[in-house]
């Protein structure tokens, strides 16, 4: 849903890099698989289709933090 992103921390040999894929619109998510020895951040529609897709070697990877949406913040109006 809007608002889930993953921070992805690498170390790239000279230090660590960060990089962030987040859900951009409503009905929108962020999946995360690990496939022999690649970690993908993929953002996907409802439908399950790819929208943007992030690949990093498993070996590189530091740390993988999920930031889920959050679904306390109120849509509508508050109820009085």
């Amino acid at each position: 849903m809007k608002g889930d992103r993953v921070e992805i921390v690498i170390d790239s040999g000279e230090g660590t890099q960060t990089y962030e894929v987040a859900a951009t619109r409503a009905g929108r998510r962020v999946d995360v698989t690990n496939r022999r020895g690649i970690i993908e951040v993929s953002e996907v529609t409802r439908t399950g289709t790819p929208v943007r897709t992030a690949r990093f070697m498993a070996s590189r990877v530091v740390a993988l933090v999920e930031y889920p949406a959050d679904s306390a913040s109120p849509s509508g109006p508050k109820p009085g």
